[in-house]
């Protein structure tokens, strides 16, 4: 039975513990240094360790879960995004400006009680803002989970992606 990673880094850890545990003086029975160099020789530095790692399944249920938060927060932000920018509008006078720009254009008795925020209105313009972020909710989750399983797939007959991890010096 193979040996998980877990349990190798953990007797990688002890090892590399032990070995810097030892006196700086000290040697081994041969006379050479502990350091594992030959004298009069220095050692050649190290350059970053690297491991190749294949990603090989993504765990769709974790896919789901994550996308189903992340959907939420850029629905929330969604919302406040458009209130902020209803209410600069607001505040800027554009609506005031519209509606006396159809007032002169149009130019009869009926358009006084012209209004533009009874079409365009906060109300009416958050509540389908909020509308298309609960669908956006339920779509992004979706479209996440599906593409999760169909990275399974396409890994089972291709292998996966390959990455590299590099150690920090």
């Amino acid at each position: 039975m193979r040996v998980g990673l877990a349990e190798r880094i953990q007797a990688k850890l002890a090892a590399a513990t032990s070995s810097s545990d030892k006196p700086a003086g000290r040697t081994a029975t041969d006379g050479t240094p502990a350091t594992g160099a030959t004298p009069g020789r220095k050692p050649r530095p190290r350059g970053p360790r690297r491991a190749r790692l294949r990603l090989t399944r993504i765990d769709p249920w974790s896919v789901m879960k994550t996308a189903f938060l992340l959907s939420i927060a850029f629905g929330i932000v969604t919302v406040v995004a458009v209130a902020m920018i209803w209410e600069v509008i607001g505040a800027a006078g554009v609506w005031s400006s519209i509606n006396d720009t159809v007032k002169e254009v149009i130019d009869e008795p009926g358009t006084s009680d012209f209004d533009i925020e009874d079409y365009v209105g906060t109300a009416r313009v958050l509540g389908f803002t909020m509308l298309v972020a609960a669908v956006d909710v339920v779509l992004i989750t979706a479209i996440a989970t599906l593409g999760a399983f169909l990275y399974n797939m396409s890994a089972a007959l291709l292998g996966g992606i390959e990455v590299t991890l590099a150690e920090d010096n």
